[in-house]
């Protein structure tokens, strides 16, 4: 048998995440105290798969510097997708390094649900779970004995409430890149992209069993809401013990980097603060401030801190990026994060 490999596109721009993915890739912003693509990596070597494939684009670098740092052990390889033309393009690419089973997993995605026993073996699925407005969605109609029997990409009618969550496993990949082939020679596209959809649906055309499996947990993490979203689940699922801090108050649950320095704080409930940061006077619930960011004299909720940036008022609510100065009520700004 051969052995699975994954496949993470991680090469999106980010657009709904901006101004944090001027300077970052939207798959390194961090989560409950790790970027994403921490918590993904994980979680595919949780299923056994040693192998993973990175198609990156914008700010790819920093994804490569990232994975040999932060995973000298997986086996990484990194395929460069220098055209944006959709999910089903940026899979293409990797035809040819890898013959055997493929786990696609969407780079600001993370699932959870009984995936053991689903992997290496032959059986093509798809992860699906309802929602109530389909329509933002790939879908996918389920006939009575599990099998997909048509997929489509952001219908504009109500066609079924099982959305394609972003995790697909196929058993024989040189299936999926004949239709991805059939797809980009024929130039068929969706809304102006090669379609992944497309090309399982294609799959489902040529009469190949693919089954709808349904996952528990699903973040789609692609806006700063669901970031956000996120970040609270995870921060609920979290093991790591809480250490007491001089002046700070902490509403569980937390996570607070053991570089980061507070005082006269209240902390939480879910919030994360990476290493570095600085806050004074700060009352923060439901956000994440990355690493080396300063704050003072605020009161904050519902909020991303860019890293290394500095803010200091009376505000509430903010998405700041990558090292931005905002001060108000005419305090001076942190000259040391200019």
């Amino acid at each position: 048998m051969k052995k699975t490999t994954a496949i993470l596109p991680v090469a999106g721009i980010g657009r709904r995440l901006q101004p944090h993915t001027f300077t970052l890739p939207k798959v390194l912003l961090s989560v409950a105290g790790k970027p994403l693509l921490g918590h993904l990596i994980e979680f595919i070597l949780g299923l056994g798969i040693e192998e993973i494939i990175f198609v990156t684009g914008h700010l790819g670098e920093k994804i490569v510097e990232y994975v040999r740092n932060s995973f000298p052990n997986v086996r990484g390889i990194f395929v460069e997708q220098k055209e944006f033309l959709g999910l089903g393009y940026a899979i293409s690419l990797t035809k040819g390094i890898t013959d055997g089973p493929i786990l696609i997993n969407l780079g600001d995605t993370l699932v959870e649900g009984d995936f053991q026993g689903m992997i290496g073996g032959n059986d093509h699925w798809v992860g699906v779970a309802e929602v109530n407005d389909p329509r933002r969605f790939g879908v996918a109609i389920e006939g009575e004995d599990g099998r997909v029997v048509r997929m489509i990409e952001k219908p504009s009618s109500f066609l079924s409430r099982l959305a394609l969550c972003g995790i697909y496993y196929i058993a024989e990949s040189a299936l999926l890149y004949d239709c991805l082939d059939e797809l980009i020679s024929g130039n068929v596209q969706t809304a102006g992209e090669y379609q992944l959809t497309d090309a399982l649906q294609k799959l489902v055309e040529r009469k190949v069993f693919l089954r709808a499996h349904r996952v528990e947990r699903w973040f789609d993490s692609g806006k700063v809401e669901t970031l956000l979203a996120t970040n609270r689940y995870l921060l609920e699922q979290s093991s790591a013990p809480l250490f007491s801090l001089p002046s700070v108050v902490m509403n569980p649950p937390v996570y607070i980097s053991g570089e980061a320095h507070l005082q006269n704080c209240v902390v939480g409930p879910f919030v994360s603060i990476g290493k570095g940061v600085r806050m004074t006077n700060v009352i923060i619930e439901n956000s994440i401030v990355n690493d080396h960011a300063c704050l003072k004299n605020v009161v904050l909720s519902d909020s991303v801190i860019g890293f290394s940036s500095y803010f200091t008022g009376n505000l509430q609510k903010i998405s700041l990026g990558d090292s931005s100065q905002v001060s108000l009520q005419g305090e001076e700004g942190n000259e040391e994060s200019s």
